[in-house]
């Protein structure tokens, strides 16, 4: 499934447990990455890698032991709670590798992200995951922070809700700073 842009800000924030994989791809790197992060840790939980319950994996990793995936993907660990496997620099070259392991996906097994750069609209690891029944695929474009990213970036730091003013300069600020930075 092809998540838009609202769908996918929500995704992030809650993800489905039972989802068999999400592709995260964009041209900005840090924005890609930090999606990735709050989705992770709203599948997760904050002691996920303390725990074991995420695996990561790098694209040149697999080339070279392509089992590794799906022995990630199906080991079981000891503490209790969903488990992910992140794959980094994910590209069309992967695509049969991770398609094999989205297609033997059951429920149980840990959830196979994919960050990736960015991948046009034909691309091969793309429409792999728009067309699986389970799966989904993000886009994540340039575009300055939006209100309610704003307003979520506020909540998160513990801070009062801004005056109309302030909500103004933040905007602006927004709009000149990488999301990282904000």
């Amino acid at each position: 499934m092809k998540l838009s842009g609202r769908q996918a800000r929500t995704y992030f924030g809650a993800p489905d447990p039972n989802s068999a994989g999400l592709l995260i791809h964009g041209a900005d790197a840090m924005r890609v990455a930090l999606h990735r992060q709050d989705m992770l840790a709203a599948l997760l939980g904050p002691d996920a890698g303390e725990e074991m319950r995420l695996a990561s994996l790098a694209a040149t990793d697999l080339r070279k032991d392509p089992a590794a995936l799906a022995d990630a993907v199906q080991a079981r660990g000891f503490f209790p709670g969903p488990r992910a496997v992140h794959i980094e620099g994910g590209t069309d070259g992967l695509t049969a590798l991770i398609g094999a392991a989205l297609d033997s996906w059951q429920p149980g097994d840990a959830q196979i992200v994919v960050t990736a750069g960015q991948l046009p609209a034909r691309s091969k690891l793309r429409k792999r995951f728009e067309d699986h029944p389970s799966a989904r695929s993000a886009a994540v474009y340039d575009d300055p922070l939006g209100r309610d990213e704003i307003a979520a970036v506020v909540r998160d730091a513990g801070l009062a809700a801004p005056s109309r003013e302030a909500d103004g300069a933040l905007e602006a600020l927004a709009a000149a700073l990488d999301p990282g930075d904000f």
